[in-house]
């Protein structure tokens, strides 16, 4: 890896960087698919196979977040250190070698409690694989297209992610029916390896040098838009681990179609308003994602019917798409750019935060008074969440 001091780069212009960052996107999507494929099978796989409660699936689904959280620093440190593909490689494989723990759960025959352990070191091992991966793309993509756009580096990571969960939530679904859980992990075990071919024709970006901040330094730095995109994820993190269950204690079919509908329009958001942060600036669209983040988690809560969830489902993927980058815009621009895959980190840090409660807090209320109101609790999350952004000063100058 070159250690020389990078260069100032040249502008570039909007079209240029949408092509530089594609690639970036394709990749992306490939390795996080192995985060989107078991979200929509393994609650219920925790729940109606194995045989645990409520309050156990929110934990299996709380500890891929809370391992990504813990690791965080570790993957800024080796993204400002040792360059973003590094960390992008070495992240793709261990998304890889979790699916393959999560396999072993059923192709060894375990018992229930022994395939329960083997499914928390699968998302363990996801969680900072992911952390890797996400901290180093993300670094990788900004750097590609500079500071100036900031805001579309993450809105294209972001299409990447959340498109990987909306096709891998019911692609996860169709291999469960055909194939079984162990089938479903194949899958996502291979995938990463793909998106790793992909790496060659992306160019490695030097490294920064110059003083770099202490990772707790940079959270101190970026912690209000942190908080604000923490509490706001806390309703998406409640969606994706009961929706599955609420739809099922309705009685109702097609919950993997609510997560699609999730991912469709947070990816129809970020490709037509997606410009918006970097023109804007991010408070000003924030102030107006997490008010949509309400409302359709209400919905969610209220809904009578499935076709209604998914409208809820719909309206909340709207509201999420530009809350992470209109407030990480304002985060990043506190940070030199040696210290970008720390801010990155850091600032990711904020939706392990979010998604760490929502899973055991969600399964508390579920296990006391059922599913529904999981999505109140969301609402009030982000409820607080826009409270917190309102008091924040706006940012007088662009990227």
């Amino acid at each position: 890896m070159n250690r020389q001091t990078s260069t100032t780069m040249a502008p570039v212009s909007g079209g240029e960087a949408t092509r530089r960052l594609l690639p970036f996107a394709m990749m992306v999507f490939l390795g996080y698919l192995t985060v989107g494929l078991p979200l929509a099978v393994l609650p219920v796989h925790v729940h109606d196979r194995l045989g645990f409660g409520p309050v156990m699936v929110g934990w299996v689904m709380a500890s891929q977040s809370i391992a990504t959280l813990l690791t965080r620093q570790f993957g800024g440190v080796v993204t400002d250190t040792r360059g973003p593909r590094p960390a992008v490689l070495i992240g793709m494989l261990l998304c890889s070698l979790a699916a393959l723990v999560y396999g072993a759960s059923v192709w060894g025959d375990c018992s229930p409690e022994i395939a329960l352990v083997l499914l928390f070191v699968g998302r363990a091992v996801l969680g900072l694989g992911e952390s890797l991966l996400i901290t180093g793309a993300l670094t990788w993509c900004i750097g590609m297209v500079g500071p100036r756009y900031a805001g579309r580096a993450m809105v294209w990571v972001g299409i990447a992610m959340f498109g990987a969960i909306g096709g891998g939530a019911p692609l996860g679904s169709v291999l469960l029916k055909q194939g079984g859980f162990g089938a479903m992990a194949l899958a996502a075990a291979i995938l990463p390896l793909m998106a790793c071919l992909l790496m060659k024709g992306i160019e490695p970006l030097p490294l920064h040098c110059g003083r770099r901040l202490g990772f707790f330094k940079v959270v101190g730095l970026i912690w209000p838009y942190g908080t604000g995109l923490a509490l706001s994820t806390i309703g998406f993190g409640t969606m994706f681990a009961f929706l599955g269950l609420d739809y099922a204690g309705h009685h109702w079919t097609g919950a993997s179609l609510g997560l699609t509908s999730f991912g469709a329009s947070y990816v129809a958001a970020r490709l037509i308003f997606g410009g918006l942060p970097d023109q804007l600036g991010g408070l000003r669209v924030a102030q107006v994602t997490i008010p949509l983040q309400i409302v359709g988690l209400v919905i969610l809560w209220l809904a009578p019917h499935p076709w209604i969830a998914l409208a809820g489902c719909a309206i909340l993927g709207a509201g999420y798409s530009l809350t992470f980058p209109a407030l990480g815009v304002e985060a990043v621009r506190h940070l030199p750019p040696q210290n970008r895959g720390a801010a990155m980190g850091a600032y990711v840090a904020f939706v392990d935060i979010g998604l760490g409660l929502a899973g055991p807090l969600a399964g508390t209320v579920a296990d006391r008074v059922g599913y529904p109101p999981v999505f109140l609790l969301g609402a009030c999350a982000s409820a607080v969440a826009l409270a917190f952004v309102l008091r924040l000063p706006a940012t007088q100058e662009n990227i």
